[in-house]
């Protein structure tokens, strides 16, 4: 049978060679989180994707092989000293095995839950030969998760209010206002963090999470996004609505944001992602661990003695774990966003 399109079968190898490329930093994050310490800095030299207990015996080299039996013998060790057994002489006391969610574990806490975050059940001590900061990487998530969702909804509302104020109405200066905040989007974010400082200062915000929260209700992105959008809406809805009686903010509320659905929804997960992944402001404005984002908690992981790359790893895949579940969620409205926005009537 002859293809009609036979170089179509080349571009489609080509794209599913491309994204198994892409997933495999992915996939690397996600079976390290799985190695022990010695695990890694052993085989640290080559590429080694599977941990040993995923990985087939006829994959392991002979230094594996010996690395593995070593630990073995380790664990039969440790099991024999539970079970009450004595040491074998001149056998030195072996460390605790490595399981296989130790590293969970550590980043999470032993035993944590969300009714000890709210004060509903004791909190366990951390578990052992966690760094400071890491037995409280429960709260830094609930904390990203409670100031992302915030700062989004309240952008949104904001953002989509002034674009349909500047999509639908007429007033003096509009096109010169809307200039000059387009003009604010020039300005680095780095050359306001001074500024900003000083103004949540002297507000005695620092440290709270209105710090954290209010500075970014606004986005004159978003303004521009919307807009964007809302100008390809009919104006004469707009006219029909005023007509049959239908206030602005109706019009908006009724008519304007559920015609709207794809953007907005782009916006939220663009607006989110910015928030979840934010480190510099958050490290700058809080002090308290209680107050800290996800973000500043994988920093953590990494001291002058070194960087413990299972625990981040570990910490890592939970990060990015409810981006990946939003975006699936949210697939079919990016597309039809992104096939629509900016067009205009």
């Amino acid at each position: 049978m002859r293809l009609k399109h036979p170089f179509h079968l080349v571009v489609h190898a080509l794209l599913i060679l491309g994204s198994i490329f892409m997933l495999f930093p992915f996939v690397w994050m996600v079976t390290t989180s799985f190695k022990s310490e010695d695990e890694i800095l052993k085989t640290g030299k080559r590429i080694v994707v599977l941990p040993d207990a995923w990985r087939p015996s006829f994959l392991n080299s002979e230094e594996d092989t010996r690395r593995i039996e070593a630990a073995a013998a380790q664990r039969r060790l440790w099991e024999d000293l539970q079970a009450g057994k004595p040491l074998p002489e001149g056998a030195r006391k072996p460390a605790k095995p490595f399981e296989t969610f130790d590293n969970y574990k550590l980043v999470w806490g032993e035993g944590e839950s969300l009714w000890s975050f709210l004060g509903l059940a004791s909190s366990p001590a951390a578990a052992p030969g966690a760094k400071k900061g890491q037995q409280d990487f429960y709260r830094y998530f609930l904390n990203t998760m409670f100031v992302s969702i915030t700062i989004t909804l309240s952008s949104l509302f904001t953002a989509s209010l002034a674009a349909y104020a500047f999509a639908f109405f007429k007033f003096p200066l509009k096109d010169a206002i809307f200039m000059g905040l387009l003009g604010t989007m020039m300005l680095p974010q780095q050359a306001l963090l001074i500024p900003n400082y000083i103004l949540l200062s002297k507000l005695n915000w620092i440290n709270t999470y209105a710090a954290l929260i209010v500075p970014w209700v606004a986005s004159v992105y978003s303004v521009f996004f919307l807009r964007q959008f809302f100008l390809q809406l009919p104006k004469d809805l707009f006219e029909a609505a005023t007509i049959d009686g239908c206030t602005r903010f109706q019009f908006y509320w009724k008519v304007v944001l559920p015609l709207s659905k794809p953007p907005m929804v782009t916006l939220g997960i663009f607006t989110f992602l910015g928030t979840w992944n934010s480190f510099v402001w958050p490290l700058i404005v809080t002090n308290d661990a209680e107050l800290r984002v996800i973000q500043v908690g994988l920093s953590y992981f990494n001291s002058e003695a070194g960087t413990q790359w299972g625990p981040l790893m570990a910490a890592s895949c939970l990060t990015i774990f409810p981006l990946v579940v939003m975006y699936f969620l949210a697939q079919r409205q990016f597309v039809e966003s992104q096939a629509t926005t900016g067009m205009k009537e």
